[in-house]
């Protein structure tokens, strides 16, 4: 199993669709006893937050967002934490809005310290 994710910040490799999370946020999470949890803003993103548990190298949360111009938007995600050849870690996500119409796939890498 990958390290820890409590405390690490980690940011999207590439921009998803305009208005969505991109290169500019960045996530905190935090991680206890198989629960795990973030905060993150940036770019278009005011505020957002995920709650969810992790067995292992998956990770699966619910997260919701407010974005700039006003509107709120919620979905579900799977992950896989995958550590790298450097020691940082990487997510490796699965995710559908289940507030609106969509559904991808995106990488976030922990940021270099």
């Amino acid at each position: 199993m990958a390290r820890s994710l409590d405390g690490l910040v980690l940011s999207p490799v590439a921009d998803q669709a305009p208005g969505q999370v991109g290169t500019r946020t960045r996530f905190t999470y935090h991680e206890a006893d198989g629960r795990i949890w973030a905060e993150y803003a940036g770019g278009d993103v005011v505020r957002g937050h995920l709650v969810g548990t992790r067995d292992g190298d998956a990770l699966d949360f619910r997260y919701v967002q407010l974005k700039h111009d006003g509107t709120t938007s919620s979905g579900h995600c799977l992950s896989t934490v995958v550590e790298l050849a450097d020691g940082r870690v990487r997510l490796e996500e699965r995710w559908v809005w289940e507030s609106q119409e969509g559904s991808g796939t995106s990488v976030v890498e922990q940021l270099p310290s």
